[in-house]
């Protein structure tokens, strides 16, 4: 549970119970309901990560683009709000670049939130190959949340932070990775295989 999840249902629960308390109880009821949803959405469950030259999915979610981008190419992952929005590092390694970039909300599966959404840019360096994701905010998420600092070391699949309500996350491969899923595919943060390096078996 991520401890934002804890605040926010405290909050509303005290809310409903001063509402209840001043006119009825039922007037309550959406404040109780949304606190319980908080705590439904900053679950933050634990993950089996794969080993070996792979690199994981960073956020839970559906696959909705595969496009080439220049010598690379990037994946694109639309996160609900049903979804799990604790983001992972897709792969082990120095992180070499945090920037963050304000923006629009459009909503976050469309293909141009990708460029003009607010976004957090999160690059990690493993020896001859650096892979690039960005956090990027939707049409309800309004806060970027990063652990993590430049220099900063981090083992694949680790938390490096979440998006708060809705949100998209995209990854940058270089032509040294083979990429493992297809447009349509559900994933999970840290669990799901996202591309393999060329020379893997």
């Amino acid at each position: 549970m991520v401890i934002d999840g804890i605040y926010y249902a405290l909050g509303l629960t005290a809310g409903g119970a001063l509402l209840g308390y001043l006119t009825a109880w039922p007037w309550g009821l959406p404040f109780y309901l949304l606190g319980a949803f908080c705590l439904y959405f900053f679950r933050d469950p634990d993950r089996e990560i794969p080993t070996g030259p792979v690199a994981v999915s960073p956020a839970d979610g559906k696959v909705v683009a595969i496009l080439p981008d220049g010598a690379a190419t990037r994946i694109s992952i639309f996160l609900n709000i049903f979804d799990v929005h604790v983001n992972r590092a897709p792969v082990g390694g120095d992180i070499t670049e945090i920037q963050y970039q304000p923006g629009k909300f459009l909503v976050a599966s469309r293909e141009e939130a990708s460029a003009q959404n607010e976004q957090n840019t999160i690059a990690v360096r493993d020896g001859d190959s650096t892979v690039v994701f960005m956090q990027i905010a939707g049409l309800i998420a309004r806060r970027i949340v990063c652990y993590k600092k430049l220099g900063d070391r981090v083992a694949t699949g680790e938390r490096v932070g979440l998006i708060k309500f809705g949100s998209r996350v995209d990854v940058h491969f270089g032509p040294e990775w083979t990429i493992a899923v297809q447009r349509g595919d559900r994933v999970k943060a840290g669990a799901s295989i996202l591309a393999r390096r060329c020379d893997s078996r």
